[in-house]
């Protein structure tokens, strides 16, 4: 099983922050996630939202990156460890802008970008910037079928009702081929369709885990599945932690103070639901070098068991 390493200070998710997580800064993250890398940590994600109504900063917190920003500063201060977004929101932005942003972030790591989309759920912030909320999943799709058009093409060309173009160069395309991995965050049935036609990654976040093995059935049963067994299935330890809207969860099965085979036992559970990456949340603690010191422990006593 691969394993995410979770930055500190990446939001400020009432279900899970720490009080010292929020004097960690920028530099601090960039170091964290060097030292990750040469634990054998295999990616870093970075949650995403541009704007927050003020009604709900008190579950979902204040604090949140522009992706493509901030997974470029990762990639620039690593060399190995891959980069992913988690998530970003897909219909907020336009697609060449996108997929330019994240085209150029593979090109210049090397190869080492994935990206996990979704279509939103916080009505409030695409109102604030303009996008239709009610059409956002018909956007979704479009976007994707654009933007993995610039991705391949030679002489790009699409025509759609939120975005055409021809007669068009896109450069530089991603290093990895046929594009970048593309991931779908989310849990409705047309998220995973969507998954199906588009991408060879799913991120859950409201699935519960004994439920992610039909979910996985379901999406490879749709006959435009193109994944093949290079299927990648994303759910942390702590995921089922947080609900709908980021209200607090208190699921025993996601507590942060669990001993090691405590945690292999139940990530052996997700293994067996078709869990392929995973993250383990770190207990409470006072600071960076503690936070390092769990994460370290977790590459030695947990990884190798799985």
């Amino acid at each position: 099983m691969k394993f995410t390493f979770g930055l500190p200070h990446m939001l400020r998710l009432k279900a899970s922050l720490q009080p010292w997580e929020s004097q960690v800064t920028g530099p601090d993250q960039l170091r964290m996630a060097r030292r990750a890398e040469a634990m054998g940590y295999d990616q870093v994600a970075v949650p995403e939202h541009f704007i927050i109504p003020e009604e709900h900063v008190p579950l979902s917190g204040p604090h949140y990156f522009h992706g493509i920003a901030a997974m470029g500063a990762v990639a620039g201060a690593t060399e190995t460890i891959r980069v992913n977004s988690c998530i970003m929101i897909l219909p907020l932005q336009n697609p060449i802008v996108t997929a330019k942003g994240l085209s150029t972030i593979d090109w210049m790591s090397g190869g080492r970008t994935t990206v996990t989309f979704g279509v939103g759920w916080l009505e409030g912030e695409f109102d604030l910037l303009g996008v239709p909320f009610r059409e956002r999943g018909a956007m979704a799709d479009e976007y994707l079928a654009a933007m993995v058009e610039l991705w391949t093409q030679d002489k790009p060309e699409f025509e759609g009702k939120y975005v055409s173009f021809r007669d068009v160069a896109f450069e530089p395309k991603p290093v990895q081929k046929p594009h970048l991995p593309i991931w779908m965050g989310g849990d409705a049935d047309a998220v995973l369709k969507r998954t199906a036609k588009y991408a060879n990654g799913w991120w859950p976040f409201l699935t519960k885990p004994d439920k992610i093995g039909e979910r996985v059935d379901f999406i490879k049963s749709q006959p435009d599945y193109k994944a093949g067994d290079d299927f990648e299935v994303m759910y942390g330890l702590a995921t089922s932690r947080i609900g709908d809207g980021h209200v607090v969860i208190d699921d025993p099965n996601a507590r942060s103070d669990m001993g090691a085979q405590e945690i292999i036992d139940r990530l052996g559970l997700f293994q067996q639901q078709g869990v392929t990456m995973t993250g383990v949340p770190i207990p409470p603690v006072s600071g960076i070098e503690a936070y390092m010191d769990h994460a370290q422990w977790v590459m030695e006593e947990i990884k190798p068991k799985l």
